[in-house]
Order: C-alpha cells, then structure tokens, then sequence
C-alpha cells in the first residue's frame, strides 16, 4: 500500500503516490568540495533523483553551503551524534536532514532541531538500523528482532508526533533481507508516512545488489515503499543508482532508458554473444529512450521470443538477422551484428519513431531464418498452433454431453431437444 502521506525534498515529492524516487549517497570526503561535487553530477546523469552527503564535521557544513547551489538534485544531510551539525546543515541549505534520534542526544536534542527544520520548511528522514537499536530493545532483538525493528520505528514515529512535526519520512533497515521484508510489511500497515526502503550494508556489487533486488522487489511488489537507496560496497555510487533503476524498470514502476532482454546461451550458440551483449549494453547508454532490445543467441526459437522487442538480433557462426517487433529486418555478417543494430536503430529516430522496412533485405533475412530455424524445435507460435490443433480435434471428435433433465433443478423449464 502508499503511503498517504507525502513531503518534499526539494522539488521532489516522495510519498503519497509519487513515482519511486532513486536515491544514493557520495562516498567522497564531502569537505573535499570538487570531488564530491564531481560523483554529484555522475550519480545525476545515471538517474539519481536526490543525493545524500555525510555530515560529521565543521568543514563539510561550510562545503555544503556550496554543493547545495551547484548540485543539480536535491542533497540530503547526514547526520550522526552531533544535532548542532544538523541545525547548522539546515541553515546551510539541506533540503533534508537525515537524523536518527536514537543516537542524537535524546529527545530534547531532536526537539531543537525540529524546531529549526519548521522555520526552513526542511523535511527529516527518521529512522532505525538493526544495527543501532535503542538500549531498552536489545533483548528483544535477538528473540524478536523483527519486532525490534517495529517498536523502535513507531516509537521514533510517536516522538516526531508528540513533537507536533510530520514532515518527515521512515527508513528502518536491517542487513537481513528477511527482516527487511518483513518489518517493512508490518510498518506500512502502522504509519501513513512515506518509507525509505534499503537493505542496510548489503555488500559487493555483485552480492549486494542481488540481495537488494530480492529485499526492495519484494517490497514494490507489495506497492510497499516510496524511495530507495541501494547501499553497495564501491566507490562510485552511480553503480547504485543503476541497480535501483534496474529493479524499477523490472517491476515496471518507472521507465529510463533502454531495457535489454538477453537469452542465458546455451550449447547451440554459435558466436560470441557475451562480447555482443556487453557491446550493446554500452551503446545503449547514450540513448535515453526506454526502447527494448533483445539478443538471441541462435535462431532455434525464432524471433517468437522476442516478438515484443523493439529491435533485436539473432545469431549464428556466419550470420545473422536483425528484427523488430517479430519481423525480420535484414540479414547480415555476424561480425557486423552490433554495428547494424544501431543503424536500424538509428533509422528508426530519424524516421520519427518508425521501422524503416527495406522489402528485399526483409525477404532475405525471413529465408535466412527459415533455414536456420531447428524444424523439431518447439517455438512459441508452434506451441500455439499444436495447442489450437489438439482443441479443434477435439472439438470435432468428442460428443455433446447428454443432459438429465429429470435432474435438472429447472426441470420443466428447458427448452425442447427433441
């Protein structure tokens, strides 16, 4: 379910039946004013929606007075143990504060700067870790640590309502995916707010965004969370924000560029589809549109497979086809796969967004197919067609089932079959 509720980072709103917004932290000293300024822009041009940037001490305040004119998103503040910090960053400019409460001094501590961020209209990302829960829940969390999660959650909520502020979003992350998954169910069904969703220090990029995409999918499946944050062990945050659009896109919650659809290869390929997949993918980030490329490694199923796609390529050890939606385009040299590709693809703008059909290289990448299709090889339209012919033979073959009337409860009232 949303969240009711909704606030405003800066010009974007989270919550309240906003798209998803992407967030990622910089992972630079943000004192170090042009390098944290450099990975601003870098997370910005692969689809970061916000930014968020560490706070610990006097020189990064001084730094974010700059980087909140210069960023072109949103930058949040991240704030740890010192609330002077997160008055001075609201005074800087923040457009949020990330502050937990239960490590900031205490109730009073947040209410001084509750009182700051009203005056700035500056929204607050509350929230709790499994890692930093409150001392009176500790004994809970090892019997119930899903219910640890829970009670400290919507006690930092009740903190926040006693002190009469509500513009703010929950975060409450655990390094278990299971926990996360299900803390976050509970959660949405107690507050109105918006949720920030993560699987806190998730790990490499190759194990951290799989079991990102497991916790976070799982949860926007559910039509559970309102922005998200993929924390990955790298140095470049843009590689997060390029997993958080992946799970987007995947679950078709938000479109941003081109979406590639590759089969997983087997002992019929022919060519070196992991080279031509990884070319792809690398040109297909200049094109900003979310059209669907498919590459197929060998012609056994057809194009049926990929009837959807936009475009696509088929191969095998000397040539191959390129098509779109379903319908071959042309044939040519295996070598000049990926090159041909772009250029159909390139057409394809030029032309207005339309499919520029050359009737004769058509034909011949139809007989190419023909020839190279397995004859035995059940594809989906041939699937489709024994299906329909069973259904007709059987249509054709069985009788009408005989009808009791004595039985019927609207005996007397049919119609005659005599």
């Amino acid at each position: 379910m949303a969240s009711e509720r909704q606030i405003h980072v800066g010009g974007v709103p989270i919550g309240g039946g906003a798209p998803v917004v992407v967030q990622t932290m910089t992972k630079t000293e943000t004192a170090n004013l042009q390098a944290t300024m450099d990975q601003i822009r870098r997370v910005a041009d692969a689809g970061a929606d916000i930014v968020r940037v560490a706070v610990p001490r006097e020189q990064d305040v001084e730094a974010l007075k700059t980087i909140v004119v210069e960023s072109p998103i949103p930058v949040i503040a991240d704030i740890h143990f010192n609330h002077t910090l997160a008055i001075k960053a609201i005074e800087a400019g923040a457009h949020c504060v990330r502050l937990n409460p239960g490590n900031i001094g205490g109730p009073d501590k947040v209410a001084e700067v509750l009182e700051v961020a009203k005056r700035h209209g500056t929204p607050i990302r509350v929230g709790v870790n499994s890692g930093s829960l409150p001392k009176h829940l500790r004994d809970l969390e090892f019997t119930n640590p899903v219910e640890a999660l829970v009670t400290a959650a919507v006690e930092t909520v009740a903190l926040m309502e006693r002190l009469d502020f509500t513009n703010f979003k929950v975060s409450m992350k655990s390094t278990s995916v299971p926990n996360t998954i299900a803390s976050n169910r509970l959660l949405a069904e107690r507050i109105p707010y918006p949720l920030h969703l993560g699987v806190t220090e998730a790990g490499t990029k190759w194990s951290g965004s799989l079991k990102s995409a497991v916790g976070l999918g799982t949860l926007l499946a559910d039509g559970i969370g309102d922005t998200i944050r993929i924390s990955l062990s790298t140095f470049h945050a843009e590689e997060e924000v390029k997993v958080a659009w992946e799970i987007l896109k995947a679950l078709k919650l938000r479109e941003r560029g081109p979406v590639l659809i590759a089969c997983p290869t087997c002992g019929r390929l022919q060519f070196d589809m992991d080279s031509v997949v990884m070319e792809v993918e690398r040109r297909l980030e200049a094109y900003a549109d979310p059209i669907e490329v498919s590459i197929l490694g060998c012609a056994v199923n057809g194009i049926g497979e990929a009837r959807h796609a936009d475009f696509g390529i088929t191969g095998a050890k000397d040539a191959g086809m390129i098509f779109s939606k379903g319908e071959p385009l042309k044939k040519v040299p295996t070598e000049r796969l990926v090159d041909e590709l772009f250029a159909e693809i390139d057409k394809y703008y030029a032309a207005g967004k339309q499919v520029v059909v050359d009737d004769a290289q058509a034909a011949e990448a139809a007989a190419w197919l023909a020839e190279n299709e397995d004859a035995e090889a059940m594809t989906p339209e041939r699937l489709a067609a024994a299906e329909a012919e069973a259904a007709r033979l059987e249509a054709d073959a069985a009788p009408a089932p005989a009808i009791d009337e004595a039985a019927s409860p609207v005996a007397g009232r049919r119609f005659s079959r005599a």
